[in-house]
């Protein structure tokens, strides 16, 4: 990685970034809560006249179709070009694009318009690259290795960066791949945890050179504010608020010193 998950975050917090968020209704206010702990500027412009004109302004761009509609669709489209046209990056989150036709065919339609990473659980990635996965509505039921072989395929076919996010998340661009730990069960049960980690690999693309350390640095940093918080919350309701504070009180020498990164191994060519 030629940036830190550390040095990532230092420079996010100095340039405070501009992040569009096109993401659900249950998600909007975990993401931006996220996102400005982190130390980011979160907006939540989604509508088509607006948004392509917003994308230009913005540092990135993620788009979350959780709360899926056709006029959602629009905006995602009308911001995606206007991303594009500027250079910015953009992120997907495919959820539970298993679960419908009209999912599968948006989330296949966006895979394809170039985003810098798609950040999805085993069983979203499975169905994104075209294989059966036991995912049932928004619940992802496949394992992070179920899921590492599609996603090698998915980022060399979209160009990608891919992360396969679980008990211990999978980062692949299809020619490299690493690991990355930490966490807690209590943020299976916190409503909205995967979408506002969609929101912080904006955030950190928004200032990184390479998507893939992006990525990284985002859940690296999800992984060690998960961890700490795990240690003084007994139950969901507590922890969902005093991860905010820890995510927030994160320090970039610790976050490089805390993260669990590790290789996940030769990729064949």
């Amino acid at each position: 990685m030629s940036q830190s998950p550390g040095d990532l975050l230092d420079k996010l917090r100095a340039e405070t970034p501009l992040v569009q968020c096109i993401t659900n209704y249950v998600a909007m206010s975990v993401t931006a809560n996220v996102l400005l702990a982190a130390g980011a500027s979160p907006a939540m412009v989604a509508d088509a006249e607006e948004a392509g004109e917003f994308a230009r302004i913005a540092g990135a761009l993620t788009v979350n179709i959780g709360t899926l509609s056709k006029p959602m669709l629009e905006g995602a489209r009308a911001a995606i070009d206007g991303a594009h046209s500027v250079g910015r990056p953009w992120v997907l989150d495919p959820v539970a694009c298993q679960a419908t036709a009209f999912r599968a065919r948006a989330s296949a339609d966006l895979s394809g318009l170039k985003p810098a990473i798609i950040r999805a659980n085993a069983s979203e990635i499975l169905s994104l690259a075209g294989e059966a996965s036991q995912g049932q509505g928004v619940d992802g039921r496949d394992g992070v290795d179920a899921a590492e072989e599609a996603a090698r395929r998915l980022a060399r076919d979209t160009g990608a960066v891919i992360a396969v996010t679980g008990r211990e998340d999978y980062v692949t661009n299809g020619a490299r791949a690493l690991r990355i730990g930490g966490g807690s069960h209590w943020m299976t049960l916190n409503t909205a945890m995967g979408c506002a980690l969609t929101g912080l690999c904006g955030a950190f693309a928004a200032v990184a050179e390479d998507p893939f350390d992006a990525t990284v640095g985002a859940l690296a940093l999800f992984g060690v504010a998960g961890t700490r918080t795990h240690e003084s919350a007994s139950g969901p309701g507590g922890f969902g608020w005093r991860f905010i504070d820890t995510l927030h009180g994160v320090m970039p020498a610790a976050l490089d010193y805390e993260a669990e990164i590790s290789e996940a191994g030769t990729i064949a060519a």
